[in-house]
């Protein structure tokens, strides 16, 4: 099949193919880049464990018990990425 990526590239070359101000095709250009990078979307993730993290160490200060606020609030995987080692798939 086409690469995941093939359909924001068609719709930049499209557009670039198309007009004289280049300006008009910023938003296509930065989707085709957003699907071969994921910038926004890894910053969005460091932003929401940064402020999950934030808040666990001022419950703790405040004597609450980790275990507690962990079980309560704990950040779930959506999937999205994929990671390594993971031994019990066999």
């Amino acid at each position: 099949g086409p690469p995941r990526c093939f359909a924001y590239w068609q719709e930049f070359s499209k557009c670039y193919a198309g007009t004289d101000n280049l300006k008009e095709c910023k938003p296509m250009a930065d989707d085709y880049l957003e699907c071969l990078h994921h910038t926004q979307e890894l910053a969005r993730m460091k932003a929401v464990k940064a402020e999950f993290v934030r808040r666990v160490q001022k419950e703790a200060h405040e004597g609450r018990k980790v275990a507690d606020i962990l079980a309560e609030g704990a950040i779930a995987g959506v999937g999205l990425i994929q990671r390594g080692g993971d031994d019990s798939k066999h």
